[in-house]
């Protein structure tokens, strides 16, 4: 029986390619650099921050100006991740639908940590139970470190878990963590694609996860 749901957060829970977008710009524009459609930075996404950075940047820019780039980004997003961030419809009432049936909740991000411990007191401090984000102790999705460490810090077993994500990137971190994956179809990827990356389980509406784990059911 499923007794903890770890998700996802950026194309899952919250909406956040607005903020994104603006601080890739804002970085890219203070260097000269050409800047990014929504479009591309929504591709570019689920590989965390410095890889978002990394696919922003024109093809040949050396290591010092990657770097100055992406403090620069970073720099701005940490004081700009709420301007327009918000969570998609019916997660909230999702989430408190969750602790009604007493599941245990997670976010696992490979956001910088710092951002997601902001955007979980933000938007979740009364329904998600912890939040990991990148830190260098621990490897990024898909490696499934953060998801492991989730579980364990809920009290769970493994076999008691189930992953939600938006991205390629989450189906093989369910995958490698050996986890049954909720796929949602109204994140960064398409449904198409996500039919085409292997996911077995989508949801177009936050509250058929209720549905889809009912009765116990696994995905």
């Amino acid at each position: 029986m499923v007794k903890c749901i770890i998700f996802d957060l950026d194309g899952t829970l919250l909406n956040t390619l607005d903020d994104l977008y603006s601080s890739v710009n804002h970085a890219l524009a203070q260097f000269h650099l050409p800047v990014r459609s929504k479009w591309e930075v929504r591709s570019y996404l689920g590989n965390g921050v410095r890889r978002l950075v990394e696919h922003a940047l024109p093809e040949g820019c050396d290591a010092e100006l990657t770097e100055k780039v992406f403090c620069e980004f970073r720099e701005y997003y940490l004081e700009h991740s709420l301007d327009r961030t918000q969570p998609y419809d019916d997660i909230i009432p999702m989430l408190h639908q969750c602790k009604q049936r007493g599941l245990k909740t997670a976010i696992v991000s490979n956001k910088l940590n710092l951002a997601v411990q902001d955007l979980h007191q933000r938007f979740f401090a009364d329904c998600i139970d912890i939040a990991i984000g990148e830190t260098p102790d621990v490897r990024r999705k898909p490696a499934p470190d953060m998801v492991l460490r989730a579980i364990e810090q809920l009290g769970f077993q493994h076999n008691e878990a189930v992953y939600v994500g938006d991205s390629e990137v989450d189906l093989a971190t369910a995958h490698n963590a050996a986890l049954p994956c909720i796929a949602v179809s109204w994140g960064f990827r398409d449904k198409d694609f996500l039919i085409e990356q292997g996911a077995k389980t989508i949801i177009d509406s936050p509250l058929d996860i209720i549905t889809t784990l009912k009765n116990g059911q696994k995905p």
